[in-house]
């Protein structure tokens, strides 16, 4: 089984650097049959990573996004699993786009009248097939390099709406500057969010705690609950606790 999943993700790597590879290419390159190749191709275009056309397959996702969603996989999921715990029947929330953020939703099977607001299109394929969620997409412009809708008619239409929590991503996190984002637009969105919110939770692998980015969000002390991996340095996690910061390592 492992060495099938890795055929697939070297298969989906391939064809982000050669998208005009055909299946009998695939084919040789990997050393399969093209029945195997195909099978591939289905598989992953089941999960949304490629749309398939006669004769071969194209990558769904941007290169960037791809890169992101490799990186610490591990402690991605075990951090959106515990913010989605955070989540109950009939809730209201706010999830911002982020290769983190997106899993949400694959752990809210079995949730009843989940009302979620994003900009997020990466985490589509999680909500399609789960009948109690009720998913609303801002509109924006839609940059593919992060897979979300950003700019001045997202933060008009999240004025719509009130929630429970919000689920924002940051690029860096420290108790000095705060939260931050790689950039403004993203980081005005997860502070419309925020504002739009009873109780804000910040999701970040340990990569990102002690960290500045490029734009600043909001100071430490608007964050309710900050949800890392258990790998986050000591001296970042007792810093934000003093600042009234609920960290909670997973």
């Amino acid at each position: 089984m492992t060495k099938k999943r890795n055929r697939k993700q070297q298969i989906l790597e391939t064809l982000m650097e050669e998208p005009e590879l055909s299946v009998s290419e695939l084919s040789r390159r990997f050393g399969v049959s093209e029945v195997t190749i195909r099978s591939d191709l289905k598989s992953l275009e089941a999960q949304g990573l490629v749309l398939r056309h006669h004769g071969g397959g194209l990558p769904t996702l941007h290169a960037n996004v791809s890169d992101r969603q490799r990186a610490h996989v591990d402690e991605k999921t075990r951090i959106a699993h515990a913010a989605a715990e955070l989540i109950a029947d009939h809730d209201d929330v706010m999830i911002t786009a982020g290769t983190t953020t997106s899993l949400i939703p694959r752990f809210l099977m079995g949730r009843q009248g989940v009302n979620i607001v994003t900009n997020s299109t990466l985490l589509l394929p999680y909500v399609r097939n789960n009948p109690g969620l009720s998913v609303t997409l801002t509109g924006g412009e839609f940059r593919p390099a992060i897979e979300a809708l950003t700019g001045p008619s997202t933060i008009r239409e999240l004025g719509q709406f009130h929630v429970s929590k919000a689920f924002l991503g940051s690029d860096g996190v420290t108790a000095g500057k705060g939260t931050t984002a790689d950039s403004a637009d993203i980081a005005d969105i997860c502070r419309r969010m925020s504002e739009q919110a009873r109780q804000t939770v910040v999701l970040a692998d340990a990569s990102k705690l002690g960290r500045e980015g490029f734009a600043h969000i909001m100071p430490a002390t608007r964050i309710d609950i900050l949800i890392t991996d258990t790998t986050a340095p000591a001296s970042e996690v007792a810093r934000l606790r003093k600042k009234g910061v609920d960290v909670r390592l997973v």
